[in-house]
């Protein structure tokens, strides 16, 4: 008679980085807390994690525990109660030309030069402005969680947005986008997310999670716009005020 060993789960190890210069807060010390996705558990472990507030980069897994800051705030959208703004409508109607696909989260030459030309014109200053090739492929292909690419595409065929997105047990995390930053009549960043809530009603998935929401932070912004917002605090999620979330 055989016996059938139960199946044994690696223990998830967790690490602490060391105090750096805050990107979004000047004068402020980030410090992270975070892990790595490895193995075949990897979408698991992802998906429970981004519940509990953390945030895929690469195939790392990682939460803010800075000291004496808790301006990071986790923020998704209950897509079932989303109302969208006279904007958002606006945004809508522009980009009805468009079509959205999905694709394997494989890194194309047309994916890079999209995102290079974002970069330069959005965030000149910053290290993913000095991205290569070999760079762009490993954001994309690194870590993956279940995880694919949202691409816009105009009348033509020319690629005009792209959002890298992991698809979690109860939703999609916006990992990261990008686009054609010349098109701002579009506001494709809006698209891509308005995008994103269509795709989860469609597969009646209940949240689209959009990372991290710093309401002192200009970059951070856009994510008070879409409403109902929820927020993960100390006794769970909780839905903002409307009159944060504008």
């Amino acid at each position: 008679m055989s016996v059938i060993q139960p199946q044994h789960r690696p223990l998830q190890q967790f690490f602490r980085s060391g105090p750096m210069p805050c990107p979004y807060l000047p004068g402020k010390v980030e410090r992270k807390l975070f892990t790595r996705l490895l193995g075949p558990y990897s979408a698991e472990v992802n998906s429970t994690l981004s519940r509990a507030g953390f945030r895929r980069s690469h195939d790392i897994v990682y939460r803010p525990v800075c000291p004496n800051c808790h301006a990071c705030v986790p923020v998704r959208i209950p897509v079932a109660a989303f109302e969208a703004s006279r904007s958002q409508k606006r945004v809508a109607r522009i980009n009805q030309d468009l079509t959205v696909r999905e694709a394997p989260a494989i890194a194309t030459a047309e994916q890079y030069r999209l995102f290079a030309n974002y970069q330069n014109s959005r965030h000149g200053e910053s290290d993913m402005a000095r991205m290569a090739m070999g760079d762009f492929a490993a954001m994309i292909d690194e870590g993956h969680a279940d995880t694919s690419l949202f691409e816009a595409r105009d009348t033509d065929g020319r690629l005009v947005g792209c959002m890298l997105t992991d698809r979690l047990g109860d939703g999609f995390s916006a990992v990261y986008s990008f686009y054609d930053a010349r098109q701002d009549r579009r506001s494709l960043g809006t698209f891509l997310i308005l995008s994103l809530i269509e795709r989860a009603l469609a597969e009646g998935l209940p949240y689209v999670y959009l990372g991290y929401w710093i309401e002192q932070s200009r970059k951070m912004a856009y994510k008070a716009k879409f409403r109902p917002l929820e927020a993960l605090g100390r006794d769970g999620w909780y839905r903002l005020p409307d009159e944060t979330a504008r």
